[in-house]
């Protein structure tokens, strides 16, 4: 291209870890740049970062996308014992995902990269399944006691008015652990309408699945919020479109949708969908194939890569080796936070150079048959060479020029 696409504002861009930092850059440098001015609000949240700003700067990302609208986001560590010590930290911090979602709230929407030659391991699954994952609250934002006598507890609630309400535990017979969780009908309700507006744009049956048979506050305040918002807002829409609005307890849900074709949104609660977005993008062949994207009810939007930093690749690529890691989900992350930043800008040109990136990535899979090792081993029919993920993304450069000529 002789003139690059332009750019009026920019995105927020978090760099992030391992194989996937250099991945990033990778694609940066090779599918982004020779064609767009890129501007970006740039944020490294490597986890030595995140360590010396004592997580400053990843409540500063945050705060960065709510400034501008759109951010990427790269794989980053969640550091355990290990990793403390392995990058000598002062703490094990928190996951940068949970705290940047906590803030921007909203939900995540995590569907499959549907490639022909990769068929879903569930022999019934023809169409997308698409998990609808709530970003805010659960097990993520809990408290919790580890307790190492026999006792008891209770969970206390005062209101700013001065009512208090108690809650008892069952008493403890023995040593343990107690975890305290919590929810907003604020959040849940963004939750419910954004599920109910991600289907209706993608003409498809809703599923929201739960627990309310056992959690008969907490789970069926969720149950109670998705019927609501569905009956006075949303239930007409979706007679005309001739689509449907389903809840089901969650072991039920779980039966059904391996039993199903797929083609609907799958919405859950934050733990549930953390779980069961992994399974669904494993099943439909891998994590480096999935998108994930964050609509929150104000307007913010995130895409990131859905998988991990790929620690094994990184530390062969340390030793000078040549690694195939996947990088099709980094791709997928930066063409979606350009393409939502071209459709609230009204950059048409952008849109369409991130299809044709989306595109051109397909098209190296499907057509030309050039895979990473994990696409090649899942392939039918099977590939038997592979190759590097720098050989993949230098594939992809060339079929993006050849669509950018046309």
């Amino acid at each position: 291209m002789t003139n690059k696409i332009e750019m009026n504002r920019p995105i927020v861009e978090m760099d992030g870890d391992e194989m996937t930092r250099i991945l990033w850059s990778s694609v940066k440098e090779n599918l982004l740049l020779p064609y767009v001015n890129l501007k970006t609000e740039y944020y490294d949240l490597h986890v030595s970062n995140r360590d010396k700003t004592d997580d400053r700067v990843t409540f500063d990302a945050a705060s960065a996308v709510k400034k501008w609208g759109v951010g990427v986001k790269c794989a980053t560590i969640t550091p355990n014992a290990d990793r403390v010590k392995e990058y000598n930290l002062k703490k094990e911090w928190p996951s940068p995902n949970g705290t940047i979602r906590k803030i921007l709230d909203g939900t995540v929407f995590r569907a499959p990269i549907m490639i022909n030659s990769v068929k879903p391991a569930v022999r019934y699954w023809k169409k997308p399944i698409i998990v609808a994952r709530h970003a805010f609250g659960d097990i993520y934002d809990g408290v919790a006691i580890r307790f190492n006598e026999p006792g008891s507890a209770e969970i206390t609630y005062k209101s700013t008015s001065g009512h208090d309400e108690r809650v008892k535990y069952p008493d403890f017979k023995g040593s343990g652990v107690l975890i305290g969780i919590y929810n907003i009908d604020k959040s849940i309700e963004g939750f419910a309408d954004a599920s109910f507006k991600y289907a209706i744009m993608k003409k498809v049956d809703l599923w929201f699945a739960a627990k309310d048979t056992i959690s008969k506050v907490y789970d069926a305040d969720f149950k109670e919020i998705f019927r609501k918002i569905y009956e006075t807002r949303y239930k007409e829409e979706f007679a005309r479109l001739g689509i449907n609005y389903n809840y089901y307890l969650i072991d039920d849900a779980i039966s059904r949708v391996v039993r199903s074709e797929g083609g609907f949104v799958w919405a859950c609660k934050n733990y549930d969908g953390d779980v069961f977005s992994d399974m669904v993008s494993t099943a439909f062949g891998s994590l480096a194939l999935m998108t994930s994207e964050l609509f929150s009810p104000e307007g913010y939007y995130l895409s990131e890569a859905a998988h991990g930093t790929v620690q094994r690749h990184y530390y062969k690529y340390l030793k000078g080796e040549k690694v195939s890691t996947n990088p099709t989900a980094l791709i997928f992350a930066w063409t979606r936070g350009l393409k939502r930043r071209g459709e609230i800008d009204g950059l048409k040109d952008l849109a369409e150079f991130s299809e044709k990136l989306e595109n051109a990535v397909i098209s190296t899979i499907e057509k030309d048959k050039i895979m990473t090792q994990d696409i090649a081993k899942l392939s039918e029919p099977s590939v038997s060479e592979h190759v590097t993920s720098e050989e993949f993304i230098a594939a992809v450069k060339k079929n993006l020029e050849k669509s950018l000529r046309n």
